[in-house]
């Protein structure tokens, strides 16, 4: 290192000097304009400027954006909780109404029938088995003296089914359709008497077999069947109506397809009939 100084330090010197005297002279000779540095430096800093502006406005738009998405979110949110606010309201306000409608056709239907005493029940769980037909309800003995054996019918007085299965506070009900289920019946103006029975081929689609008619009877396609009042389901309560007319065993004995009068896919709410007086 020494011997570099003492071989070139002059020249070094010197050549630095005269570099310097240059930029001051360039400097003086253009009258305040911007000098050689200067003009390195504007031309370095104005794109680096220019750069950081673009970087600023950049990322003012993503925060914008950010910002407009987080209110959008909340805004989608608050929205989306009104509608089920609202919707909510709607299916109660729907489910007030029926409820009503229910209960005015229960009045009228108390009132022709006085002889009766009536148990209002909410339907809480159908049976799942593709075998049967039943569903439970929220009252039982102990809460509703319910026993095994009463009908179930709906506000306008149509027959649903009867009680199977009875605890303190639930019980099970078979309905019309169901296989094992069968019930006393009246048809036609004579009341020819025969069954109602379910049958597993006609379940499927919601219909019940009428069968075990007394010796001529007639049966016609549309005519209601009325339970007989045999065992504990009184009597004169509509089971449904004909829909078609059969025969079996070579044509020698007729039978009817009944068509339950009540629609067992919209029941919410029964009616259980826990004591009645017998008609004479």
């Amino acid at each position: 290192m020494k011997e570099y100084v003492k071989k070139y330090g002059m020249r070094v010197g010197a050549a630095v000097i005269a570099v310097v005297l240059i930029v001051v002279l360039a400097t003086a000779l253009m009258d305040g304009r911007a000098g050689f540095l200067a003009n390195i430096s504007g031309a370095i800093s104005s794109p680096v400027g220019r750069a950081a502006s673009s970087a600023v406005e950049w990322i003012e738009g993503i925060y914008g954006y950010i910002y407009k998405y987080d209110q959008l979110v909340a805004e989608n949110n608050s929205l989306r909780a009104q509608l089920a606010e609202a919707q909510q309201a709607s299916i109660n306000a729907s489910q007030f109404e029926e409820e009503n409608v229910r209960l005015r056709e229960l009045l009228d239907f108390k009132q022709q029938h006085t002889d009766y005493v009536l148990e209002p029940a909410k339907i809480t769980e159908w049976s799942s088995s593709n075998f049967e037909s039943t569903f439970r309800l929220s009252k039982g003995s102990a809460n509703a003296e319910i026993a095994v054996g009463d009908c179930a019918i709906t506000e306008y007085g149509a027959l649903v089914g009867q009680v199977i299965e009875v605890g303190d506070n639930w019980c099970t009900v078979r309905t019309l359709i169901d296989s094992a289920i069968d019930v006393g019946a009246l048809v036609g103006e004579a009341g020819a008497v025969g069954m109602c029975v379910g049958d597993f081929a006609l379940m499927r689609d919601n219909m019940l077999r009428l069968t075990y008619l007394s010796e001529n009877a007639q049966l016609v396609e549309g005519e209601a069947v009325l339970t007989s009042g045999r065992g504990s389901i009184p009597q004169g309560l509509i089971i449904g109506y004909i829909n078609s007319v059969l025969s079996e065993g070579n044509g020698q004995t007729l039978y009817g397809v009944v068509e339950p009068a009540c629609d067992l896919g919209s029941l919410s709410q029964v009616f259980i009939i826990t004591d009645f007086t017998t008609q004479e």
